[in-house]
């Protein structure tokens, strides 16, 4: 199973890992992603983000088949929040699952990877006196 879904509503983890029911995985490796409060010094509010959903999810697709070509596993699911996402809200969730850790482990950081560096997806943070876009 290969799912990437962009969304506006919050992930639902529990949800996502209740479909990962393959017997033969050994491994089920779970990333979540989420703002963190402060940056460079700054308090973050929130953050917004924002797609070009119709590539992000090609160029998404792309590299989960990649992944899936490296990394001898089962199932991959990415998640992207758009919209508003609070501090602590997850962003992004990644779930991989394989027979074994270590193919989990490094699909898992070859799609953060890769997500941060080519798929058209801006995020921008809020602060008290302002905002700014930042990239990854």
């Amino acid at each position: 199973m290969m799912q990437c879904i962009l969304q506006y509503e919050p992930i639902e983890v529990e949800a996502l890992l209740s479909q990962c029911t393959n017997p033969s995985d050994g491994a089920v490796v779970c990333f979540i992603g989420r703002p963190r409060n402060i940056d460079n010094g700054k308090e973050v509010l929130y953050l917004e983000y924002e797609a070009h959903q119709s590539m992000a999810t090609k160029e998404l697709t792309t590299i989960m088949q990649k992944a899936s070509e490296q990394y001898a596993i089962n199932d991959c699911i990415v998640i992207h929040r758009l919209g508003r996402v609070d501090i602590g809200q997850a962003s992004v969730v990644i779930i991989v699952t394989a027979m074994h850790r270590k193919e989990a482990y490094s699909a898992s950081q070859f799609i953060i990877d890769e997500l941060k560096k080519s798929v058209p997806i801006w995020k921008k943070e809020y602060f008290n006196d302002g905002s700014q876009w930042k990239s990854g």
